[in-house]
């Protein structure tokens, strides 16, 4: 018993004695109330004390629960509020007086994970402020110059992007770096790192997500220093050309990919360049979609797999050639020698290839393998996995709200819990067997670990691109043991045999070693059922489900089960999500009405742009086919506008879209909107026009970004709602709107009542 339950007990016996009964039956109901707290105090002791609690990993989780708190968090506000928070509960966690018991394993969790959240938050905002590169200030068309430092080429697109120092045009005086996209009949192969260059472009502030819940490149651009986007309109004139010849590794990685696409062509040949230098310009959009659907596509990015096949291929070869040598082998420990090589190889193949938050966050975890096997420790854990994630995360602390950091750390904590359970583990131990049955063990363990990975990071995939493979376990049976032992081994074999022009035989393997793998990736793709859509799951949801798995792959025993319950919770919600009645694009000219017909998008008008179109159906959750609103039957259309009515949530919704552009007489609009519950433009409407719930006008988009409206339950979501006070989202307010620019104009609020119906 606690000295708190004596305290209470005593408390009570002279309670008993005093004779003031009112007075006694207060004091003991006090006492009472704080020998429960304790009580429940003692269980969470014991619970942590006894159910194996390892603080290096949770403290990598408070770190990243740290940083995504401040994405999450309206502004400085309340990011200093949280920060302030965990130091206190850090603080009165090691405060000396302690009269109710020691509680040691509880009093170290409060006070590391408090200290690790506070950190965490501190880290992203000081990066954000140091960092964060300002958008310009509004678009912009005409005659730029600069230095060119950085060149990627994308065959299959016929473009090449191009990452320029420019002065900013708004007339600022600061140097900017502008992403521009040239087309290759324009491309000129001299204007290369180092060259300094003038055309004519088209500018734009990095686009915000076009609806809620959307991809926001504006967040990414804001890290990663760029504050322009655009196209450029002519050629390209070198004004100096680039000194000496480039030995810089992004000069390589060109060169290493051009070698490739000479020796194979198409899509098989831009997988292929993928793998060696990870530019993956020349792959095809079609084939890229199939890899996409089929679960393939993270073997395009250089991660896990990719490094660990290098690295472990120059471990093993480095080790058996040595083993050869007697004289070495008897006077130097050749795993540590192996190790050395292989990390070295293996820090050079990331670095080739971009050296992305996946590719640091393999090659990290890789060294620590080689450190462990070289000092004879267990090479799969957690512990190592928390390290690689904290490094990663004090470099790249931006890395955390982002799909790659979090599908490919998801992946590999999904590998090492599973393989750490012992029912795994009992399974892939050695024993003797036929080689048949080791085999299809293997092929056992290997769909198991697929299975169990697609399921984790169903949800990531969900909550960020709306959609998500179903066969994914399957293909990668397949396709993993041949991109790890047939594709990438022929690869170098290839690139090595090129020395002394031999490698023909080697790229005809590779070339058919591709093929077969894009067969595999458009025959799973091409399935009934193969992709999952469904509409934006939330935050909430989305915590849930991150919640639950980190519980189950990072307590042990029974205990990792509670991890179930927010995982259940999470997907009754999901199966209960519907999509919003009604999409509205950023600018106004994409509007999509998701519930009108089964399985298909109605859309205001037809687009050409793909972007636009796959945008919509993503976050309405529809996989079918659109249609145009006038040939919708509730809607009767002209050139200028729309008009439609829509029975939800118990009423009649009218709407007025706005198709045109031409001037209107504003008697006619005024009327229009009068009779209208909502009116959706992409350009400013007067103030005569006065529908009866909503005008999403250009001015009101142009503060909100895009909407989605639910009929049923009256709500509007926005992007607005969801930024925050964040640096990349004021300067795009300030560059296109009127002086009132707070995102808070609109949050998720009810739609009001009409007032005339």
């Amino acid at each position: 018993m606690s000295e708190l339950a004596a305290i209470v007990a005593r408390s009570r016996r002279e309670g008993g004695d005093s004779g003031d009964d009112s007075h006694a039956a207060m004091q003991q109901a006090q006492w009472r109330r704080a020998a429960e707290l304790a009580s429940a105090v003692d269980r969470l002791e014991r619970f942590i004390a006894g159910a194996g609690y390892d603080r290096g990993p949770w403290l990598a989780v408070a770190f990243g629960a740290g940083i995504a708190s401040w994405f999450a968090l309206n502004g400085p506000a309340a990011w200093l509020a949280l920060i302030l928070a965990a130091l206190a509960l850090a603080g009165l966690a090691g405060a000396p007086f302690r009269p109710h018991g020691n509680y040691p394993y509880l009093r170290q969790a409060f006070i590391s994970l408090a200290l690790a959240a506070a950190a965490g938050c501190a880290i992203i905002w000081a990066k954000s402020a140091l960092t964060g590169a300002s958008p310009i200030e509004r678009p912009f068309v005409g005659e730029i110059s600069g230095r060119v430092v950085g060149r990627q080429e994308q065959p299959a697109d016929q473009r090449t992007r191009l990452l320029m120092a420019i002065s900013d045009p708004s007339g600022s005086g600061r140097v900017i770096m502008a992403r521009v996209n040239v087309p290759l009949a324009d491309d000129r192969d001299t204007a290369r790192e180092g060259a300094t260059v003038r055309l004519k472009a088209r500018l734009l502030p990095p686009a915000a997500p076009m609806l809620p819940g959307g991809y926001d490149f504006a967040r990414a651009a804001w890290f990663t220093g760029i504050a322009a986007t655009g196209s450029a309109l002519g050629p390209i004139d070198v004004l100096s050309p680039a000194r000496g010849r480039d030995f810089s590794l992004d000069a390589l990685r060109r060169a290493l990919a051009r070698h490739i696409l000479s020796r194979l062509s198409g899509s098989p040949g831009g997988i292929a360049a993928a793998l060696a230098s990870g530019d993956r310009g020349a792959i095809a959009e079609a084939d890229e979609q199939a890899m996409r659907d089929s679960g393939l596509t993270h073997l395009l990015s250089v991660s896990g797999l990719h490094v660990s096949a290098v690295i472990g291929g120059t471990f093993l070869l480095t080790i058996r050639l040595l083993a050869l040598w007697p004289w070495l082998t008897l006077r130097v420990r050749l795993p540590l020698l192996a190790a050395g090589l292989a990390a070295g190889v293996g820090i050079f193949y990331a670095a080739l290839t971009g050296a992305e938050v996946p590719t640091i966050r393999s090659v990290l975890g890789a060294l620590l393998v080689l450190v462990a096997v070289a000092l004879g420790r267990d090479a799969l854990s957690v512990r190592l996995l928390a390290v690689a994630g904290f490094a990663v995360m004090l470099i790249w602390p931006e890395a955390v709200a982002g799909p790659s950091f979090q599908l490919s750390f998801g992946a590999v904590l999904t590998i090492v819990a599973l393989h750490g359970a012992a029912p795994m583990r009992a399974f892939a131990a050695r024993r003797e067997e036929p080689v048949w049955a080791r085999l299809l063990r293997h092929l056992a363990i290997i769909f198991m670990t697929g299975v169990a990975i697609e399921l984790a990071l169903l949800p990531i995939g969900l909550f960020h691109f709306h959609r998500a493979g179903v066969y994914g376990a399957f293909a990668n049976v397949i396709a993993i043991p041949l991109t790890t032992f047939v594709t990438m081994p022929l690869l170098a074999l290839a690139l090595a045999l090129d020395l002394v022009g031999a490698g023909a035989p080697a790229w005809w393997g590779v070339g058919r070693s591709l093929d077969l793998m894009l067969w595999l990736a458009h025959l799973v793709a091409s399935q009934p059922g193969a992709v999952t859509l469904l509409p934006s799951m939330g935050r909430l949801a989305f915590v849930l489900f991150i919640g639950g798995g980190l519980w189950l792959a990072l307590w042990h025993g029974r205990t990792r089960l509670w991890g179930l319950l927010p995982i259940i919770a999470g997907t009754a919600w999901l199966m209960l999500l519907e999509p919003p009645d009604v999409l509205i694009s950023g600018d106004g000219r994409h509007v999509a009405f998701a519930r009108l017909v089964p399985d298909t998008l109605v859309l205001l008008r037809e687009t050409k742009s793909d972007f636009a179109r796959e945008n919509l159906a993503e976050t309405a959750g529809i996989n079918g086919h659109s249609i145009a609103l006038d040939k919708w039957s509730g809607a009767r259309c002209n050139a200028d506008f729309c008009t439609a009515q829509i029975s939800r949530g118990g009423r009649t919704w009218r709407f007025l879209l706005a198709r045109g552009t031409d001037p209107v007489p504003l008697r006619d609009l005024a009327a229009a909107c009068e009779r209208s519950d909502i009116v959706i433009a992409a350009r400013r409407l007067p103030l005569s026009c006065r529908p009866t719930t909503l005008k999403a006008d250009r001015a009101l988009l142009d503060r909100t970004g895009g909407l989605a409206l639910d009929l049923d339950t009256g709500k509007v979501d926005s992007v607005a709602a969801h930024q925050g006070d964040h640096g990349w989202w004021h300067p795009i307010q300030r560059a296109t709107t009127r002086p009132d620019r707070s995102p808070r104009a609109v949050q998720t609020v009810p739609l009001p009542e009409p007032t005339n119906l």
